[in-house]
């Protein structure tokens, strides 16, 4: 027989020894091995196949069967051997045999390509999400994005209340304080603007120009100034399509990190958590972008920038020692006060609203009218 060197101690003809699958049929073949420089698979005087010994591989299979494929025969081609000492032979003979395996090369490989596509994933959402957005934002139909702010409005309004502060005398000095705004930022996008009746002190911007004032942050105002700061600064939002851009780069930092991580129970506080690390600093820019626009209208208004930052401040106090504040969305209250106040001008413009005016803007949420 020629046989090669390193297989030369397993060379022998063993006679029925084995059961063959072809791999392109069911059918079952007992066969006979001959180890020679290559595994030849004979039935009878047939050889079916013949398999370098470089090529075996370990396949899975029963306890107590070795189960063996090879990678120049069909995919689905197997050999079962069920003989101890004919697979102590063969597996002597076969230095590959196991290349695929876990706990060898496969774990390093796994290991290495899992940490690759991490980093993949993590390049995307810091740099490619940020700039898709800004790019896809801009593209977003008007209707759309109408429809799109409809649909969360109704979510809002389940969460914060539903009722709409309508005083007459209230809502006329609301529309006089919401029209001398919007004439002065030039915000091309239509603004439909309202009071919703809730205790929480805030406002906010939804997609396709609706803004919201809750009653709550009206209370704790001292004058139209303070209030005109923050509705500037949610025009500001509408005007950058920063709602529209943070939904599309926050559902794609989603999805990608449900992908890194495994969107399995127990994963989602996990993917909220990091999300909000990742998404933090996104913000933070959007939201410094918006308090410039709000600095800018009132400057053309002939405002103090002043008052927002102390509302602000009034709202949400101190934030500078509180742990983990790096993670808010928004600036801290400190530093927009700080910037407000260096960029503070005296009033070189008339009062967005008399005194009788702010008192009924005040009493907008009251019964009657």
């Amino acid at each position: 027989m020629d046989v090669a060197p390193e297989n030369a101690s397993i060379a022998a003809v063993l006679n029925d020894s084995a059961v063959y699958f072809d791999g392109s049929s069911s059918r079952r073949h007992v066969v006979r091995l001959e180890l020679k420089d290559r595994l030849e698979i004979k039935q009878g005087e047939a050889v079916l196949a013949t398999w370098p010994f470089s090529d075996i591989r370990r396949a899975d299979g029963a306890a107590g069967v070795l189960r063996l494929s090879c990678l120049a025969a069909p995919e689905l081609a197997r050999l079962e051997i069920r003989d101890d000492k004919l697979a102590a032979q063969l597996i002597s003979g076969c230095t590959h045999l196991d290349d695929n395996a876990p706990g060898r090369h496969g774990v390093g490989a796994i290991v290495g390509w899992s940490l690759a596509a991490a980093a993949s994933i993590i390049a995307v959402v810091l740099f490619g999400l940020p700039l898709a957005a800004d790019r896809l934002a801009p593209l977003v139909p008007d209707a759309l994005e109408r429809r799109i702010g409809d649909a969360t409005e109704g979510q809002i309004r389940i969460v914060f209340g539903s009722r709409v502060c309508r005083n007459a005398a209230g809502q006329a000095a609301f529309n006089k304080l919401v029209g001398t705004i919007i004439e002065a930022s030039e915000v091309a996008t239509p603004i439909k603007t309202a009071v919703l009746a809730t205790p929480i002190p805030n406002a906010f911007a939804l997609p396709g120009g609706k803004v919201y004032l809750f009653s709550g942050l009206l209370a704790r105002a001292h004058d139209p100034d303070e209030i005109a700061g923050v509705l500037a600064h949610e025009f500001g939002h509408l005007n950058n399509r920063d709602n529209m851009r943070n939904l599309i780069y926050s559902g794609g930092t989603s999805f990608l990190i449900g992908l890194l991580f495994g969107d399995v129970t127990g994963s989602g506080a996990l993917i909220f958590a990091s999300r909000s690390l990742i998404t933090a600093s996104y913000s933070r820019e959007a939201e410094a972008s918006a308090d410039a626009f709000a600095i800018d209208v009132m400057h053309r208004l002939g405002r103090p920038t002043k008052p927002m930052g102390e509302l602000i401040f009034r709202v949400t106090g101190k934030e500078g020692d509180k742990s983990l504040s790096f993670l808010a969305n928004h600036p801290l209250t400190e530093d927009r006060l700080k910037r407000m106040s260096e960029e503070n001008r005296a009033p070189s413009g008339p009062p967005l609203l008399t005194a009788e005016e702010w008192a009924s803007l005040k009493a907008i949420c009251n019964a009657g009218g």
